[in-house]
């Protein structure tokens, strides 16, 4: 397991991470998070909030016992990912919402400032144009005028209460086993 912390990211000791992660500063990451690098590293840019029981994945195709290549998944600035929600996608930009219990598909590239609605699923390949969203059970699907806001004040209150409550993992400038 190779975990890079950046200094600034607020990891909880509770959350599951195993593989090869990269975490960008700014990032909080709640207690029973997982975060799990099977089939390639996965990489996590900054001022992200991945809360309870999140899933990101980077799993290889179904079937493909010996990969050829080595996935990286790639995540942008600024996204949310709530409760219970789970994101294969290898790619995911900037400024994204995946809110609770949805759930998006390894061949799904999310580009920026989409939001996939509560229980929504995204399965079938595809990449989602900026600034769309999907809601409803039928996971109909709309474009906003404006991205959505960075939540600048929901990280500012987690970085000043979940050292209080929670113990934290600590940033390393090099690699640590955590």
């Amino acid at each position: 397991m190779n975990v890079k912390i950046a200094p600034g990211a607020m990891v909880c000791n509770e959350c599951e991470l195993r593989g090869d992660i990269t975490i960008g500063s700014m990032t909080v990451i709640h207690p029973r998070a997982s975060i799990i690098a099977e089939a390639g590293p996965i990489i996590i840019g900054d001022c992200n909030i991945i809360e309870e029981q999140a899933r990101i994945i980077n799993r290889g195709p179904p079937g493909d016992a010996a990969p050829t290549s080595t996935p990286v998944m790639i995540i942008g600035a600024n996204n949310v990912f709530e409760v219970d929600c789970t994101s294969e996608a290898q790619k995911i930009g900037d400024n994204n919402v995946l809110e609770s219990k949805s759930f998006v598909g390894r061949q799904v590239e999310l580009t920026n400032g989409c939001i996939v609605g509560a229980a929504c699923q995204l399965t079938y390949p595809e990449i989602v144009p900026q600034n769309t969203v999907i809601f409803g059970s039928k996971c109909s699907r709309r474009q906003q005028a404006d991205r959505p806001p960075p939540q600048t004040l929901q990280l500012d209150f987690l970085t000043k209460v979940l050292p209080n409550y929670h113990h934290l993992k600590k940033a390393l400038k090099k690699a640590s086993n955590a």
